[in-house]
């Protein structure tokens, strides 16, 4: 019996005589708790002063964390990064700012949970607003074209740095780093000039690429501009766990995080004709919007005409309003990719990408998804196939004829890649 996460809970499926994909995270067995391994990280930085040197002589530090979509540990990180800071000067002023890139903010209860209502209580916290052009200031041009334009918050600190994670990301290869600064607490101007149409169509904007990843090209290149000074990124277990930290220079500090990470995560295909998946469980399944991520990696190992069955809770509903309608209202989804492609840079609009990556494998692939049964209505509006149970999308799927299954219990933890 195999447990495939969904919300705070998980659905239990026989796999016997199917092929399951899983990453060997499970395999990492971290030496002490998550905040002694974020300060051994930290008292050996990689290509970088250690932050209590950093510090000196600054009046203010900008910290950028992770919002309510990521399960970063910050109670793991910002302990250590508080009390460095602190060491190399007392007197430093130091500002939360909320990375929501093109998300919704952040609510209080969401920052209680991720922080813990000590830190949240005595911090000062700036949630990013992506909408608001007054909040944002140009820093500079992208290799894209797109301007650069940054939360003025950071963009006035004296000392910029950003606690994250590392996980394969679907289009940028990896989270975590560079992606703090873009599209992290990025205008939506920049955002969507990054995030247009012929880079997501890249085949090197893939998961775990980043080698000629032209999306992973323009988020250094913003992090630069915003003299991104220092970072502590970690990875963690599928009980979302920090396994291990990586501190220091946003480039080689997070690769050196990738590379670790990459030897645990990547698996060969396994291709069948019903690829069962998840975005992980909670938050990470919180929505419509973010189940593209499992998609893909369902999308890797799924025999052309195939199914694709996504085990998400989605409490928020599709997480984007523009996502949703575009879906909706799209004559077919063939039709939606070529308008998409049409599209240039500078005419992007909010949440194209997602939408992009959800037709082209929905070209390609029949998707079943099992969620809530409020949202029936609204996953066939979206031009997927609902389903109350994965009994029944199995069901469903095996009456099209099709009979070989791939298990991948986490679609967001894997790197599926020959």
């Amino acid at each position: 019996m195999i447990e495939i996460p969904y919300g705070k809970t998980v659905i239990e499926f026989d796999e016997t005589g199917a092929s399951v994909l899983t990453s060997r995270i499970g395999e990492l067995k971290a030496e002490g708790d998550g905040l002694s391994i974020v300060k051994a990280a930290m008292e050996h930085p990689i290509d970088s002063p250690r932050l209590c040197e950093l510090a000196k002589g600054k009046k203010n530090c900008v910290i950028i964390i992770s919002d309510h979509t990521r399960p970063v540990p910050s109670k793991d990180i910002l302990p250590n990064m508080f009390a460095e800071l602190k060491e190399g000067n007392p007197d430093i002023e130091i500002t939360l700012l909320v990375a929501t890139g093109f998300h919704r903010p952040t609510t209080e209860a969401e920052l209680r949970g991720k922080l813990g209502d000590e830190i949240y209580e005595q911090s000062r916290i700036v949630i990013h607003d992506c909408r608001n052009a007054e909040s944002n200031v140009q820093v500079g041009i992208l290799p894209s074209g797109a301007p650069c334009v940054i939360d003025k918050v950071a963009a006035g600190a004296d000392l910029l740095i950003s606690e994250g994670f590392i996980e394969p990301h679907f289009f940028a290869g990896f989270s975590g780093g560079r992606k703090s600064v873009l599209p992290g607490v990025c205008d939506q101007v920049t955002v969507l000039g990054n995030h247009c149409s012929r880079f997501i169509d890249s085949d090197k904007s893939r998961t775990g690429k980043l080698d000629g990843n032209p999306m992973h090209e323009d988020m250094v290149a913003a992090a630069k501009f915003a003299k991104l000074a220092y970072i502590v990124n970690v990875v963690i277990d599928e009980d979302k766990k920090t396994v291990a930290a990586f501190a220091g220079n946003y480039v080689t500090a997070h690769r050196a995080g990738c590379d670790f990470l990459l030897s645990y995560a990547k698996v060969k295909p396994a291709y069948a004709d019903i690829v069962i998946t998840s975005n992980g469980g909670a938050p990470l399944d919180q929505n419509i919007y973010q189940c593209a991520k499992s998609m893909s990696a369902a999308e890797a190992t799924c025999n052309p005409g195939g199914v694709i069955i996504d085990c998400v809770e989605c409490a928020d509903g599709h997480g984007g309003q523009a996502f949703y309608e575009t879906l909706r209202d799209c004559e077919n989804v063939e039709k939606l990719y070529e308008d998409i492609m049409a599209t240039p840079q500078d005419k992007t609009v909010p949440d194209q990408w997602e939408s992009q990556i959800m037709a082209r494998i929905m070209k390609k692939f029949k998707v079943i998804m099992v969620t809530r049964p409020e949202l029936k209505t609204m996953v066939e509006e979206m031009k997927m196939t609902y389903a109350a149970s994965l009994d029944e999308a199995i069901a469903m799927a095996k009456a099209m004829g099709k009979k070989s299954i791939t298990v991948i219990p986490n679609g967001i933890s894997v790197i599926v890649s020959e």
